[in-house]
This record gives C-alpha cells, structure tokens and sequence, in this order.
C-alpha cells in the first residue's frame, strides 16, 4: 500500500471515531419494549407479522437485548427508531432458530446517509455502489449499512431483497472464520456437501440467466449464501415454489419453517 493511501486509510478510520464519540447519545433505549417499535413491526416486518403472540413477545425480548448490547451511530443522518427497529429485526430474523445465539463479533452498526464507496468513503467522485458491509482489520467488530438500503428492505413488501439480512447473515457466515458461504456453525455436517452441491448449481444458473435469483448472487459463494438468504426471509412462499431444494436446505439451516 502507498504512503497516500495509507494516509487516506487512517484519516478514513479517524474521522469514523471522531463521528461515533459524537453520536453515542442517539442509542437511548427503552427499560422495555416501547410500543413506537412495537407499531413498526406490525406496519413493517413482515417477518414478525407472522409470529404467534408468544414468539412476537420473545422476538420483542431478543430486539431489545441486541439494541443493548449493539450501538447504531448515524454517521451524517439522525437513526430514528424505525432504524433501530430495522436493525435489530435484521439482526434476529437469520437466529430466531437458535435461541441461544448471541453476535458476540459486532459491537457497532454504522448507518451512513446514502450508498458508499469499498473504502467507506461517501465522497461524490467515488464509485458509491456499495449498501452494506461487515467490518475487518480497523473496522472489526463493526457493520456498515446504506440507511435508505436498509428502510427499503423492509418498506418494500414484495421484492427478494434486505440488506440487513444479507449482512448478518455475512456476519453469521464468518463466525467459523470465514466468510465462504459455508454455514459450519450453523448446520450439521451432514448437510454442508449438499448444501455446497447446490450452492454450485445455482451459481451456474445465474450465470447462464436461467434463474431468478439476484445476480449477484453469482460475484463468490460468500454472496450468494447471503442473497439467496435474502430471498428466503423476504419471500419464502416464492423460494419453495421456485427453487424447493434450496428452500428445504436453508430451513434445515436456519431451522426455520416459513412457508409451511
């Protein structure tokens, strides 16, 4: 790396730390679960509309725990509540099957105002593609989400599409020490070789245009794990039709049984 992008690195990560030591005071939480997130989930996380009222009480429950241990720093825009609801709703969906499952590697959420560049940088004459990503190196322990990317995961009814998803689950994904795809701490061994078999399959059908799963599900293994989880979460009904296989392998995974 070069002098001038090692400066532009640290000034990057500075300027980070400089803006969370100013907003920490925007995470006032609750003593419990208000009835201001209460309204956003059954407004908007479809997810959550589907519970029973005991597992909506215990979904509640898991929310506010995260949100308590979890900081969300606006960086540039104000988090409002729908954005910690959003978060934290992101956060539980992917371990509602594991009662038990804590996200010991993230201590921090960034919501940026718009997309960002792979630097992390907002600057106009960047190339700003980028909705979400999970920290490494300086950025450890950390996640970076688009806040409009993640208010239309969930505004957004009928779509395959949830960038909160799809970062957990990549951050699920590299609790076994690497983002690959390859859920080891979640499913049991028997099922990682078919999962792999038709995680390969799949790819393929991307890549010949013969499937409607999001294209970039096809970039790496890593990716398509987490699109495809997407695809799961947000339209369920529409994975079992479409792609049975890898409906029947993601709720053996996740231990979730949504279009049944």
């Amino acid at each position: 790396m070069e002098i001038t992008a090692l400066v532009l690195f640290f000034s990057i990560v500075g300027w980070l730390a400089y803006s969370m030591r100013g907003s920490k005071k925007e995470n006032v939480l609750p003593a419990s679960f208000n009835e201001s997130y209460r309204a956003i989930l059954l407004d908007k996380v479809n997810f959550y509309q589907q519970l029973s009222a005991a597992n909506q009480a215990i979904f509640e429950k898991r929310m506010l725990h995260f949100l308590s241990h979890v900081t969300i720093t606006g960086i540039k825009t104000t988090v409002e509540d729908e954005d910690r609801v959003f978060v934290a709703a992101s956060a539980i969906i992917p371990i509602f099957g594991f009662p038990e499952w804590e996200y010991n590697n993230l201590n921090e959420v960034l919501l940026y105002p718009d997309t960002f560049s792979k630097d992390f940088s907002t600057a106009s004459d960047e190339e700003k593609t980028v909705l979400g990503m999970v920290g490494n190196g300086a950025m450890q322990h950390m996640m970076v989400l688009s806040q409009p990317s993640l208010r239309q995961g969930f505004t957004n009814r009928t779509d395959k599409n949830n960038t909160g998803i799809h970062e957990f689950v990549h951050l699920l994904d590299k609790t076994d020490g690497a983002v690959d795809g390859i859920p080891e701490n979640l499913a049991d061994k028997q099922h990682l070789l078919p999962w792999i078999k038709r995680m390969h399959e799949n790819i393929q059908q991307i890549m010949a245009n013969r499937s409607d799963i999001n294209p970039y599900g096809a970039t790496n293994e890593a990716e398509f794990f987490a699109v495809v989880s997407e695809y799961f979460f947000e339209r369920p009904d529409l994975l079992q039709s479409k792609h049975p296989e890898l409906y029947n392998l993601l709720q053996t995974i996740f231990r979730q049984h949504l279009a049944d």
